[in-house]
């Protein structure tokens, strides 16, 4: 039973359930009595709503009233609330398989042990900054401090033939034409790993400025050396890093635990680089995933007012897994069987470079890693483009992306997107019609160096 009184409307649905609807009438409606016969329609819930239309006789607008449980359902349904619904579930499955995944965590002396599932035998060592110069007459020398303050770490037998081999390339590079000294140096970091570095200096005393090199996936710095006897040769002193699990570092080869690490090793170094050179500017050249790392790293507003620009040569702003299911099973996948190599990766498939001999170059190293991609690698390179995606209107250091249009391993337009949102009042791009993914190792890899250079150039 429904009736009027008093501008409400009270609507009786059984013997004792009633509620009341008050109605408002406008000062501008031309009827001024509220006791106006209406007429009120009700919808079935077969409709995707329930709702009530109440009309006037007297006029032809519709009021719509209903009672908010559509919307609910909306909002329970929204991009939001599932994205928050598939974060419980990753949450709540790998709580569930915690138990059945095993960590073997050993403990002597103080040294601590992270055993894969290799199984291969362990080289227990303390970890040690080891410097080697070379003196005019060709002689060697060399020292070895034990930071008090770094825990012990383990160093493997692939890790210490792998910083054995590195080291002979160093101390066998007779500098080129001699306009340039190459040294090595072992980086103790934080959570007690062992990076391996190194420096190309020229040999004039008089330093424009300081280049930090960041190699890409799988390979390593010394894939850089002649770019870096070419940025001596403008009198900049270079610094190369080979990030966790890549070439004389500690680490199963090509393992990244976390992309995270990679950023606050980096960080660590740049403090250690601007205490040794006080004065100098200096400026970060990062390939690949190596150019993801710079990024995030100058999201840190202490670090990136230090640093006087970036150089990104296809950077890893945008990588996509090849399907969506992917994006939900990575994290799960990763947990489980984070060092499980993912053959479906071919680097056949991906051509880096149009140079065949660069090729063989780069794929008959044994410091470059050719096997496929570790699964928890992968999704921790996914994880780092994603939240560079992100935050791309944060980045306000100087930089300079440069991309190839055919690279099929990261993507140019997400460098274009790069440009156009970062926040950066110095700020420039160069596409290349044609090349792929490693820029400094295509045929025109003079040209990339030559606008590396007048960029560097115009800036010190």
């Amino acid at each position: 039973m429904i009736c009027s009184s008093k501008g409400t409307i009270l609507i009786y649905r059984g013997k004792d359930s009633t509620f009341r609807l008050p109605v408002t009438v406008s000062s501008s409606n031309k009827f001024r009595n509220n006791n106006l016969p209406i007429t009120v329609t009700t919808f079935r819930r077969s409709l995707p709503s329930s709702s009530m239309a109440v009309k006037t006789m007297s006029d032809t607008s519709t009021l719509l009233l209903t009672s908010g449980a559509s919307g609910r359902v909306r909002a329970l349904f929204s991009m939001r609330e599932l994205k928050r619904l598939v974060t419980i579930i990753h949450a709540l499955i790998l709580f569930i398989l915690l138990p059945f995944r095993v960590v073997v965590w050993r403990r002597r002396s103080g040294a601590v042990a992270i055993r894969d599932e290799k199984q291969e035998r362990k080289v227990w060592s303390p970890p040690q900054i080891v410097v080697r110069k070379r003196g005019a007459g060709g002689s060697e020398s060399g020292c070895s401090v034990a930071p008090p303050s770094v825990p012990a770490a383990v160093v493997d037998e692939e890790v210490a033939v792998r910083r054995e081999l590195a080291m002979r390339r160093v101390l066998e590079d007779e500098g080129g034409d001699g306009s340039s000294v190459r040294d090595f140096s072992l980086f103790p970091t934080k959570r007690g790993d062992t990076l391996f570095t190194q420096s190309w200096s020229p040999v004039s005393p008089n330093h424009r400025g300081l280049i930090v090199l960041l190699h890409g996936l799988n390979e390593h710095s010394g894939r850089y050396s002649d770019f870096a006897k070419q940025l001596n040769a403008n009198g900049f002193k270079v610094y190369g890093i080979d990030w966790i699990g890549h070439g004389g570092s500690d680490g199963l080869h090509a393992y990244v635990p976390s992309l995270d690490y990679a950023v606050e090793d980096l960080k660590s170094f740049l403090e250690k680089v601007f205490t040794e050179n006080p004065g100098l500017p200096c400026f970060c050249i990062g390939h690949s995933t190596g150019g993801a790392i710079i990024l995030k790293a100058m999201l840190d507003p202490k670090i990136e007012s230090r640093v006087s620009g970036i150089v990104l040569t296809s950077p890893a702003v945008g990588v996509q897994p090849s399907h969506p299911i992917f994006t939900v099973l990575a994290p799960i996948v990763a947990f489980l069987l984070p060092r499980y190599q993912f053959s479906a990766a071919n680097k056949k498939g991906m051509p880096v470079s149009r140079d065949p001999q660069a090729l063989v170059t780069k794929y008959s190293d044994p410091l470059v890693f050719t096997g496929s991609i570790r699964v928890k690698t992968g999704y921790e390179i996914l994880r780092i483009a994603a939240h560079l995606q992100q935050n791309l209107n944060k980045v306000k250091v100087p930089f300079l992306v440069m991309h190839g249009t055919a690279d099929t391993v990261t993507d140019p337009n997400a460098s274009k997107r790069l440009y156009e949102e970062a926040s950066s009042s110095d700020k420039s791009i160069k596409l290349f019609d044609g090349l792929l993914h490693d820029l400094l190792f295509e045929p025109e890899r003079e040209i990339i160096a030559g606008v590396i250079l007048d960029w560097l150039n115009q800036r010190v």
